[in-house]
């Protein structure tokens, strides 16, 4: 049977969690979250995270050595702005067979990818492991209760991604193999920025300034920078076309449950950048990867102007009129 270690029960780590459980495989996840372990561990739920779902068999923990000891495959499903620190703390009780999965995106320190500073990481303890990394569009609601869901896993090595790929998909969730960890990455942060872009309209539809046509002109419009852009910054240009790139892309753009739309829709209704991120729960990416791209882009000298203006809106004190006036004119 196969184990498997989930690091983080947000909600996509539990609903990945829970479909490998029903799938018959063992499976133990760590949290940091007193309330969610102990919600896990005396009633078999995240009532946190994902309330009314019930995940039989599944064991919890608080410790990672007991968590990923003798798992065959390690899932960090974490926030890519506490990634990092928790990869340090797993580092001395992995296997060397252990394959690890990334489900993090985004820029880490010294400009590497997540998965770039995973494998520095590795390398620098003399680890060997394969590192895999998965995204797709992939809603934590519907994953969980079982309504079918795509998604892309990938490694340099192919034979690994086909290998996990076959492992780890179900009856309900649909794995595809793919080579592009960078590619996959970079959409995988870049679409969080366009989705907060699509809530702003979101936001606006209550006074009557919203509407779908003006969504829809925004979400061509960060889609194509990202099909100009990211190929520059190493993705293969036909990952945009995978569940990776438009499939993610449009699911978090259009979903109710979508928490990078949900940013940009309280934007929209007129709440601060502070005000949002206090009201919500779960975190959004999309103003993270927005000021990564900026950066990142300036760095190499690649114009990306649907980025900066989800900047300008984020953190220069540009007014949603101004926000709308100048993205539609990419």
């Amino acid at each position: 049977m196969t184990k498997i270690a989930v690091l983080g029960l947000g909600n996509f780590g539990t609903a990945l969690a829970k479909n490998w459980v029903d799938a018959g495989m063992e499976v133990v996840g760590w949290t940091v979250e007193d309330e969610v372990f102990a919600a896990i561990r005396d009633n078999g739920e995240n009532t946190k995270y994902l309330p009314g779902l019930a995940l039989p068999g599944m064991r919890v923990s608080m410790q990672i050595e007991e968590t990923v000891t003798g798992a065959d495959i390690v899932v960090f499903a974490l926030p890519s702005s506490v990634v990092l620190d928790v990869v340090d703390q797993t580092l001395p009780f992995l296997e060397s067979q252990q394959i690890l999965i990334d489900l993090a995106k985004g820029l880490a320190p010294g400009d590497q990818l997540i998965s770039e500073a995973i494998e520095t990481k590795l390398a620098a303890v003399n680890l060997t492991n394969k590192l895999c990394v998965m995204m797709g569009p992939t809603i934590a609601p519907e994953l969980a209760r079982g309504v079918y869901t795509s998604a892309l896993v990938t490694s340099e090595d192919a034979e690994v991604a086909a290998s996990i790929a076959e492992t780890l998909s179900t009856k309900t969730l649909g794995l595809a193999a793919g080579t592009d960890p960078r590619g996959a990455e970079l959409w995988g942060a870049f679409k969080n920025v366009i989705a907060l872009a699509c809530g702003v309209v979101d936001g606006l539809k209550e006074d009557g300034r919203g509407g779908d046509n003006l969504k829809a002109a925004i979400f061509a419009a960060g889609y194509r920078e990202g099909v100009q852009v990211l190929p520059t910054l190493g993705a293969q240009q036909e990952t945009a076309l995978s569940a990776a790139g438009i499939g993610d892309l449009f699911v978090t753009a259009t979903s109710p449950h979508g928490r990078n739309r949900e940013m940009g829709e309280r934007l929209g209704k007129g709440q601060t950048l502070a005000e949002a991120e206090q009201a919500m729960v779960m975190v959004s990416e999309g103003v993270r990867a927005a000021r990564m791209f900026k950066v990142l882009c300036a760095t190499q000298g690649t114009a990306a102007p649907f980025v900066g203006v989800v900047c300008g809106l984020l953190d220069e004190g540009m007014s949603i009129d101004d926000f709308l006036a100048q993205v539609m004119q990419l």
